[in-house]
């Protein structure tokens, strides 16, 4: 008896929560997946450089000795 009150109390206060959830406008909610598509592009381009850079960095020197 004491399990099911406190579930009946666990999903009577996630109903609570649900209601006071706010959605962001359509304005705003576009403004964020840009800036965050931006984001990656910007982080997936320098990611792109630096392993180029290291790996030419690592094959010259591996062929320094040859």
């Amino acid at each position: 008896m004491m399990k099911s009150t406190k579930v009946y109390k666990f999903f009577d206060q996630v109903k609570q929560e649900s209601k006071k959830i706010v959605w962001p406008q359509k304005k705003e909610l576009i403004t964020s997946v840009s800036v965050v598509i931006i984001a990656v592009c910007v982080f997936s381009f320098a990611s792109l450089i630096l392993d180029y850079g290291i790996h030419n960095l690592v094959k010259f020197l591996l062929n320094i000795g040859k």
